[in-house]
């Protein structure tokens, strides 16, 4: 079958839109047609040669759409049931048997090496191959194939072409928050970065009823959002030291606190912020290599704590309806963040999420 598809050929590059070959699923992948999906930072940064995904290939991996075909051993899905993509795993390591899907052993090949686990693609192009299956779906087309384990089945009534996000930046920011810092009632949280990520995590800390929240940006815009999205105090650091003024607020320091920028004299901001007993977790990836610089003793001496997070510690299955279910509620807005695009659009929406201009760009295909 041939579908439409905005493939990257070049490093740092415009996708190219063109008309390629799609090839039928195998006994244990499923045909979505995709209605929409969202552009995530992860997407440019491979766009931009930093991480070892191979030329050409179709990104995307924020995808919402409708199964179209399903393979024989297909039990999850069937054809005509709404559903979105979200991140790949294997299913079988330790850390998935253990129900920790983002930790899988095999997290970085399934997601950014853009082939099958037999080294082909389902994607090409007058007989050139086109990597695909990244993060087990390559959504920037018209139609993906995915896998049983990183499709999840939405409710008839979801708004389908608004969903695609929750699949990785919603979902990291907001499962930040609930599942892997486990920020609850009465407690204080700070983020710092108020992209789609970190205002996530910032709706999701209102959810589960943190008293103080406050967002860290030097985006005047993303701080007037944060504060329309429940924030109760917004700091730009580009005009105070946003370590002095969170003790300021807080008294004593930060229960939780979370980086989304993946800089390290930020991270070291966010640490300094925390309470004894305190909790930060990192979001923002960096070039390989970086390294974070902590005060030892204040880190150490205040029992304080720093961990690594990836896609917000989150089981899609369960996670990605609940948060349906919250925005449906009215408790979970995230669809303020969002501005629709076509898909004939789509190297603008690109560079509107590079500029800041758009915090949250979702691409429909029609």
């Amino acid at each position: 079958m041939q579908i439409k598809a905005a493939i990257a050929r070049a490093k740092g590059a415009e996708l190219s839109l063109e008309t390629i070959d799609i090839e039928e699923p195998r006994e244990n992948e499923i045909l979505v047609k995709v209605v929409a999906t969202g552009i995530c930072h992860t997407d440019i940064v491979v766009r931009d040669g930093m991480l070892p995904t191979p030329l050409p290939v179709v990104l995307g991996h924020e995808g919402a759409g409708v199964v179209e075909k399903v393979g024989r051993a297909v039990s999850k899905v069937k054809p005509g049931d709404k559903v979105v993509m979200t991140f790949n795993s294997c299913g079988r390591c330790p850390s998935c048997q253990d129900h920790h899907l983002s930790y899988c052993h095999e997290f970085f090949p399934r997601n950014f090496f853009a082939t099958r686990t037999d080294g082909t693609s389902a994607l090409s192009a007058g007989g050139e191959p086109i990597h695909s299956n990244f993060f087990g779906q390559s959504s920037f087309a018209t139609h993906a194939i995915c896998h049983e384990v990183n499709v999840v089945k939405v409710p008839e009534t979801a708004p389908l072409e608004l969903l695609g996000p929750l699949a990785c930046g919603v979902q990291t920011g907001a499962g930040a928050v609930m599942n892997a810092l486990k920020v609850s009632a009465g407690k204080s949280f700070a983020v710092f970065g108020s992209g789609s990520v970190g205002l996530s995590a910032l709706m999701a800390a209102k959810v589960v009823g943190s008293t103080i929240v406050i967002a860290v940006d030097r985006n005047e815009e993303r701080l007037e959002m944060a504060r329309e999205l429940g924030a109760t105090h917004t700091i730009n650091p580009a005009k105070v030291d946003p370590t002095a003024e969170i003790i300021g607020i807080t008294g004593y320091g930060l229960n939780f606190a979370l980086d989304t920028t993946g800089i390290s004299s930020v991270i070291r901001s966010a640490v300094m912020a925390l309470a004894p007993m305190g909790a930060c977790g990192i979001l923002g990836a960096s070039a390989m290599g970086s390294e974070i610089n902590l005060d030892e003793v204040h880190f150490m001496s205040g029992g304080r704590r720093l961990m690594g997070i990836v896609e917000g510690e989150s089981n899609p299955d369960t996670f990605i309806p609940m948060l349906a279910e919250l925005h449906a509620q009215g408790r979970f807005p995230f669809d303020r963040l969002v501005k629709f695009y076509s898909f004939d659009e789509i190297n603008r929406a690109i560079a509107d999420s590079e500029s800041g201009r758009t915090i949250k760009p979702i691409v429909r295909m029609q």
